[in-house]
């Protein structure tokens, strides 16, 4: 099974930056796309950013468009969510999914989750 285990959340003023990183383990090369969501308190779950793993191609949600960049590091088994200009309406719990090769339309796996609040 790939294992995903995300880092780098933390507390940040508005207009500020943080990396998140997705770490993935397993058997990786069954990677499809990884994905960026997230859940603010009372909200649904939205996507955020998506990554396809071997060509690299990307997709993001409008909300964050211009503002938020997803990278990959082949070499480490591991992506990123460089987030920049943060707002307030960021604030949410991120976590990374991926979807495999054979159940691309789905997340088969997921991460545990980091917080992200971003203050006024």
């Amino acid at each position: 099974q790939v294992q995903l285990v995300e880092s780098g959340g933390g507390a940040v003023q508005a207009w500020g930056s943080l990396r998140l990183s997705c770490a993935t383990s397993g058997p990786t090369f069954t990677i499809y796309t990884i994905d960026w969501l997230r859940q603010a308190p009372g909200k649904e779950r939205e996507f955020v950013a998506g990554i396809t793993w071997s060509s690299g191609s990307t997709n993001y949600a409008d909300s964050v468009k211009n503002r938020f960049t997803i990278s990959r590091d082949n070499a480490k088994n591991t992506v990123y969510l460089q987030m920049n200009s943060l707002k307030p309406e960021d604030t949410a719990v991120y976590s990374c999914a991926a979807a495999t090769i054979l159940r691309r339309t789905e997340y088969e796996y997921w991460g545990q989750g980091t917080q992200v609040t971003v203050s006024s």
